[in-house]
């Protein structure tokens, strides 16, 4: 790609050039279909997450996965960079939420879930994480869908 050539990412990785939208470069990020993919906010990495249940984390600049995650059992529906970059969550039909440091891979938190969950984002300004679930087991009645939204990140959360 030249220096005056403008790249437009579009939803399966690839990078086509601006004002044609011709692929400029594809890349084989997954061996199963990417369900979702997320920049950070620093514009240094971007993550994808997969039907193999592989949360994978690339450099923009060089076009290489640098690290990959494999905590969940289950495809990646959901992903979400925090505020500063410094951590992802992911999620899937686990009954969990799995945060963990970007530079690291570490897992930071493994946040709890009575059932599978469809989305995940941070506050874009604290580390406050908001989440939903497939509520219709459990607790609440099984005849309607519910809509419910959970916090984690609160002070009393651990």
């Amino acid at each position: 790609m030249d220096s005056d050539e403008k790249a437009v990412f579009c939803h399966c990785g690839s990078p086509f050039n601006y004002p044609e939208l011709k692929p400029i470069q594809s890349i084989n990020a997954h061996p199963s279909n990417c369900i979702c993919i997320k920049f950070d906010p620093t514009g240094k990495y971007f993550a994808t997450g997969s039907a193999d249940a592989l949360v994978s984390l690339w450099d923009v600049e060089e076009l290489v996965c640098v690290r990959c995650f494999s905590r969940l059992d289950w495809p990646v529906r959901t992903l979400s960079f925090s505020h500063d970059g410094k951590m992802l969550a992911s999620a899937s039909e686990d009954h969990f939420i799995d945060i963990a440091e970007v530079e690291t891979g570490e897992k930071l938190w493994e946040v709890q879930c009575d059932s599978p969950t469809f989305t995940v984002a941070w506050h874009p300004k604290r580390p406050l994480l908001a989440y939903a679930c497939d509520d219709k087991e459990g607790k609440y009645d099984n005849n309607r869908e519910a809509g419910t939204v959970k916090l984690f990140g609160l002070p009393n959360d651990s």
